[in-house]
């Protein structure tokens, strides 16, 4: 007999709630503050990155934080619909947008941390700081509601902000790092403002990465307007960094290797220095030149340079890059960095990791936000309108190229034209030449196919660059689509990962059927390189019609001929006597 159901031990559930979210659990003997020197404070808070919250989270949340108790009442309840565009804009919705983003920009920060001093008890700071990220978070829920403009997600857990504040306090040198093909996006104007005002002497530096992936034109249009803006920056390519490291690795491991390294650039003199993009050691040598000497560095000897900025930016592959060895764990999952680390970089400098931070920023839709990496991809429902902003941005031919597809457009009377493809178009053709099909009656997965195409765009496969304001996007593109020899190196890429499963599965075939004897490297390519028809896969038994089309035939009754569909009791009669002459046979 099956033994007693587990009792939920509700008491102890209680007990570990109490002491997870107890405030004194870090609060010295004299009840003062003593956030900066416990060791285990970061054990004993709930750093869980909290980026969206329905409308009963977000007011239990505003409760907590303004230490209300409140009561239900049986009220009228209205449903309020959102207003919230999840698609795409046409050109006047999206200028609009613009206009409004540009009009209340100013209003659009981050949260402060209150001003505290070592007479402050932990009590008092703690319902100063929840004071004032409740007016934080009321502000920006006016912007939406009121102006009627869509902000990206962004954090709402205060303890993950606690860390913003404790390295911006820390650090001398305070390190941005953006995205470099959308740099404004991820670029927060009012953290560079915060900074200034925690300490006037502190210094602000824009790392842009991934620099990587644009033209030495894109470059130095950016570094133009950064100039103008007065903004102090720097490109940067960890990918590159790690690359160049790797490379002096081997040659150490082996001296007699020779190493052919692909080089970006035609001409690396003919680059002017505001695009150039500096080298790990490079990069060390700016930072110890841009930061400042404090009291603090004074005493200790040692000056302390902040890295924060969004999730999946490359912060912690910038430090692995710059301490040549892997110290931070790297991960394209928004919150992988739970507590802000340090690294000791030399005997003078100390690097400091902040989690990835969702700074609030405007947006035009939600779809932006998706090929813009800040909402998770497997986590989406709706692929259409960012799979649209693909289609858009992107030439027909330019992706036809990359993934060795033909997507067909046709107008309204079926007439094939020139033309930007829909969401549908694009993920049928790609679903359709891979094979991904629906189980039930074999159409085209797009869903599925979103998801690798959002991913290409999000990781630079499909590359499409933002330029400074001012700038018509398809001329500021027209280098990487119409260069042969940029757009022969994106499908390298692309499809550098498939090659080497299909150089691994090969080889394992060819091991088990040689004893031991591997196929050489020309075989594989003739083995993966051969041309071969892929047709969209269905479940059932599949008939081929006019060598175009599969229809499903699920049931017997679909063979063609079969025009009297059997009883139901006839069928499971013939059913019985099948399975008993089975049996009969196995007797």
């Amino acid at each position: 007999m099956p033994g007693p159901k587990k009792k939920t031990g509700l008491g102890r559930a209680l007990i570990r709630d109490r002491f997870r979210t107890n405030p004194n659990s870090f609060i010295n003997d004299d009840g003062l503050n003593n956030h900066e020197t416990d060791a285990d404070y970061e054990q004993k808070v709930n750093m869980q990155s909290i980026t969206q919250e329905n409308d009963l989270e977000a007011f239990l949340t505003s409760a907590e934080l303004a230490d209300t108790d409140f009561t239900a009442e049986r009220l009228n309840i209205t449903v309020v619909s959102s207003t919230q565009n999840n698609f795409v804009l046409t050109e006047k919705q999206e200028r609009e947008t613009l206009r409004l983003h540009s009009e209340n920009k100013d209003a659009l920060t981050i949260p402060r941390r209150p001003k505290w001093d070592a007479n402050t008890t932990a009590q008092q700071l703690q319902k100063d700081e929840k004071e004032s990220f409740l007016n934080w978070r009321r502000g920006l829920v006016y912007l939406e509601e009121e102006k009627g403009l869509l902000l990206t997600p962004y954090e709402r857990n205060i303890e993950v902000w606690r860390q913003l504040w404790r390295v911006i306090e820390r650090s001398e040198l305070v390190v941005q790092i953006v995205d470099a093909r959308n740099p404004l996006f991820f670029q927060s104007e009012d953290l560079q403002k915060y900074v200034k005002e925690v300490d006037e002497n502190k210094v602000n530096l824009l790392l842009v990465n991934k620099a990587d992936l644009l033209t030495v034109a894109q470059r130095v249009a950016w570094g133009k307007y950064f100039k103008e803006k007065g903004i102090q920056y720097t490109f940067f390519s960890a990918m590159q960094a790690r690359e160049v490291l790797e490379q002096e690795k081997l040659q150490e491991e082996n001296p007699n290797l020779v190493i052919e390294v692909e080089s970006d650039e035609q001409d690396l003199l003919t680059v002017p220095d505001d695009a150039k993009i500096i080298g790990a050691l490079d990069l060390i040598d700016l930072l110890q030149e841009l930061c400042p000497e404090s009291d603090h560095s004074t005493k200790t000897g040692k000056r302390t340079i902040g890295f924060v900025g969004y999730p999946n930016v490359g912060k912690s592959s910038t430090l692995n890059a710059l301490v040549g060895a892997t110290k931070v764990t790297v991960s394209s999952t928004p919150g992988k960095t739970k507590h802000f680390q340090t690294i000791h970089l030399s005997d003078s400098i100390i690097l400091c990791d902040c989690p990835g931070l969702v700074f609030p920023s405007f947006a035009t839709t939600k779809a932006e936000m998706v090929i813009n990496g800040v909402l998770p991809i497997d986590q989406l429902r709706e692929h259409v309108g960012p799979s649209t902003l693909i289609g858009q941005r992107i030439p027909k031919y330019y992706l036809e190229a990359i993934y060795g597809i033909k997507i067909n457009t046709r107008n309204v009377e079926g007439d094939l034209i020139n033309r930007p493809p829909t969401a549908e178009e694009l993920l049928s053709a790609y679903a359709i030449a891979r094979g991904f099909a629906k189980s039930s009656q074999g159409n085209p997965d797009e869903a599925r196919a979103a998801r690798y195409i959002l991913k290409d765009y999000v990781n630079g496969k499909l590359l499409y660059v933002h330029p400074p304001p001012g700038i018509n996007p398809q001329q500021f593109n027209r280098e990487i689509y119409e260069d042969e020899t940029l757009l022969a190196k994106q499908i390298k890429k692309l499809n550098l990962a498939t090659i080497q499963e299909k150089i691994a599965s090969s080889t394992v075939e060819a091991m088990h059927k040689g004893n031991g004897v591997i196929s050489n490297s020309k075989q594989v390519d003739n083995d993966f390189f051969q041309t071969k028809t892929v047709r969209a896969r269905t479940n059932g038994n599949r008939k081929i019609m006019n060598n175009d089309f599969a229809r499903v035939n699920f049931f017997p009754h679909q063979e063609q001929g079969d025009t009297v569909l059997p009883g139901k009791k006839s069928h499971k009669k013939e059913k019985r006597k099948k399975v008993h002459a089975h049996w009969t046979a196995q007797d």
